[in-house]
């Protein structure tokens, strides 16, 4: 045996040491980082990717010293493609395992803090999915790029492309609707328009964000119905998100009273009705003749609160104690019907 085999062989040992090598470091440093953070499950789901990274590194140190393909010299460049297929499939595999272990921890974390069994079990279903899709889309790029690697397949694999884009745009048209409420998602999701748990008005009802998916949006009405909107709705017209940038809200109410009205004591009794509520919070109020007409003028009552909710109950108590003050002390103040005699 020559001393240039044998260089080669101690090469190749040397490699496949460093490869072993440098996958125990990398668990060794995935079982630190998770002992520091026992809270969060991805780091003990990735230590599953030891052995695809090791098939990684040990063909990509193979390939770039090539001491195996030296050993066959008639053969070399055989060895040296099959060494690229193999390390495509292996950054392949690395791939789907680096996926799987993200989803798989993401779903471990949700089913910790989640109560609602039946919103566990919608999840499971998406991650499922999610990770067919995912796996199948690795798949798909993995095997076309090994084909690449062939001069022959090469012009196959343009018109494969070709035949793809042709076909992606027919499916595009036909899922217009789809792909619209798809993108539109993405929009809500990064660009913050509504969030779980706003308050929003829509097609004239109120309600709370409940759930936000990429293709529509549950908003929770007041009395416990859900209105499911597509998410394309909120990015191509105008609605009324109350607590976006702040909850804090003022609430209004209009009074139509007669015009012999006390209006400063009426100002008064409101005033006293708000340092007696806890839905006011201390910031503002006013109570104003907003209006007036031939048969009656308008009071605007305002009143500011820390939250919609709050606003409401407020709105209601403010009417019913306004109005039960004004029939108990001043009924000749609420409005008449004036008959000719």
């Amino acid at each position: 045996m020559s001393w240039n085999v044998i260089g080669q062989l101690i090469a190749l040992a040397l490699t496949i040491g460093l490869t072993l090598l440098i996958g125990w470091l990398v668990d060794k440093a995935l079982q630190r980082v998770a002992a520091r953070h026992p809270e969060t499950t991805v780091w003990p789901m990735l230590r599953r990717c030891r052995i695809p990274l090791q098939f990684v590194v040990c063909l990509a140190l193979l390939l770039a010293n090539a001491p195996l393909a030296q050993l066959f010299d008639r053969h070399a460049g055989d060895v040296r493609h099959g060494l690229l297929l193999a390390l495509i499939a292996s950054v392949g595999w690395l791939a789907e395992r680096v996926v799987a272990a993200v989803l798989t921890a993401f779903f471990s974390r949700y089913q910790e803090v989640a109560d609602d069994p039946s919103r566990v079990q919608r999840v499971r279903t998406q991650i499922s999915l999610l990770r067919r899709t995912a796996s199948a889309l690795v798949i798909l790029v993995t095997v076309g790029a090994m084909l690449l690697t062939f001069s022959e397949m090469r012009a196959v694999g343009a018109s494969l492309l070709a035949s793809a884009g042709l076909i992606g745009i027919v499916a595009g048209i036909a899922a217009q609707s789809t792909l619209g409420n798809f993108f539109s998602g993405l929009v809500i999701a990064f660009g913050d328009l509504v969030r779980i748990g706003d308050i929003v008005v829509v097609e004239q009802q109120q309600g709370t964000v409940e759930e936000i998916t990429l293709s529509y949006l549950v908003v929770r009405l007041w009395d416990q119905r859900r209105l499911v909107v597509p998410v394309s709705y909120f990015v191509s017209r105008p609605f009324e998100n109350w607590t976006r940038a702040d909850p804090h809200t003022t609430g209004w109410i209009l009074l139509h009273l007669d015009h012999t009205t006390p209006v400063p004591e009426l100002r008064e009794q409101f005033h006293r009705l708000l340092l007696d509520s806890k839905e006011w919070d201390g910031r503002d109020w006013g109570l104003v003749v907003f209006d007036t007409t031939p048969s009656a003028i308008v009071i605007r009552a305002t009143m500011t609160t820390r939250n919609p909710d709050d606003a409401f109950i407020l709105k209601c108590a403010t009417r019913e104690h306004l109005l039960a003050w004004l029939r108990d002390h001043h009924p000749e103040a609420l409005p008449r019907v004036r008959t000719a005699g």
